[in-house]
């Protein structure tokens, strides 16, 4: 962080980045936000093939148990004393908030579980994203013509990564839909309360109750086993502390500086990132409709944000200086 000060003499803090022989300053909380939540989709991506690797030895209850409790204890621990300062409206945001996020999940693998077509899951779990701007609605939130322009092409997008045509519905899929609904109302309640409390402290304590959740479901469903090669806790301890922990606390900061429905489209970025990973890292082949969608969504995003980049290109071009001593 950076303070700047204004043509008035105003003190602002801002995001510096240095490139050479100038300086560009991020004023936006709003385009601050944008960047963030790039990193946050790249993170979440990265965790899709964390994951793959890690549950080639865990059961995927326990999976989830371990990974989501343990990455809650990690910010726990670093935000111990922004966590001893929530006061009593502090502790039932976060904790709604984590119930939300928990039953969601819940939800998520029951659907993982019953599910006839990932693809299909993969899909009706990304309308999420897709809904945010509509539950946003209910909180009075009112998002500009550009997110409604961009909302059909992203869901557009996300259906040619996913789908093919093995599209079929049973319990499976109602499942990935109550998920749907319910992680588009985790992301409102979570920007809104982020706007109010610690970052850390609200990451922290939902993701201990998603882990919580996950162990008590696990309990009774799975049987337990912890006799894994070394790699496998290595792929553990990434989806933890990058994956979670960081994603997590990234993602709530971020959601604080910008209303809900203004990151939810960037969110969107999440399956394109993880195609692309999945391709390089796993040798996955990607066929000409995935590309159609990563573009699709790429085209929502300029839709959605070309306005706003516009304006800052041209902002950055006057605040334009050299560095001094540079040659």
């Amino acid at each position: 962080m950076h303070r700047a000060y204004d043509a008035a003499g105003s003190g602002v803090e801002c995001t510096t980045f240095f490139i050479p022989n100038q300086a560009i300053f991020v004023k936006s909380d709003a385009l601050k936000a944008d960047l963030l939540l790039v990193v946050v989709t790249l993170l979440a991506a990265a965790g899709w093939i964390f994951s793959k690797e890690a549950l080639q030895g865990f059961s995927p209850l326990l999976f989830i148990a371990i990974r989501f409790s343990l990455a809650g204890l990690v910010l726990l621990l670093i935000g111990f004393g922004a966590l001893r300062r929530l006061d009593a409206g502090g502790v039932k945001r976060t904790v709604g908030v984590g119930l939300v996020f928990g039953v969601a999940m819940v939800f998520w693998i029951l659907g993982l579980h019953h599910g006839q077509h990932l693809g299909v899951g993969a899909f009706l779990t990304s309308i999420g994203v897709v809904l945010v701007p509509l539950v946003a609605l209910l909180f009075g939130d009112r998002p500009d013509l550009s997110c409604w322009l961009a909302l059909p092409v992203a869901a557009a997008g996300l259906a040619c990564l996913s789908l093919d045509s093995q599209f079929a519905f049973g319990w499976g899929e109602y499942a990935y839909l109550a998920a749907a609904a319910l992680f588009a109302l985790y992301f409102n309640l979570n920007s809104r309360a982020a706007a109010k409390t610690s970052a850390i402290a609200l990451a922290a304590i939902q993701l201990m109750l998603v882990g919580v959740i996950g162990f008590l479901v696990s309990l009774f469903t799975e049987t337990w086993q912890f006799s894994q090669p070394p790699a496998i806790w290595g792929w553990l301890a990434a989806s933890i502390l990058i994956a979670t922990s960081l994603r997590f606390f990234v993602q709530t900061y971020a959601q604080g500086l910008a209303p809900a429905s203004h990151a939810a489209i960037i969110m969107t970025l999440e399956p394109v990132w993880a195609a692309l990973l999945g391709a390089w890292w796993l040798g996955e082949q990607m066929n000409a409709m995935q590309f159609t969608g990563c573009g699709l969504i790429l085209l929502a995003l300029l839709v959605n944000r070309g306005r706003m980049l516009l304006r800052w290109l041209r902002g950055s071009e006057s605040r334009r200086q050299p560095l001094s001593g540079g040659g």
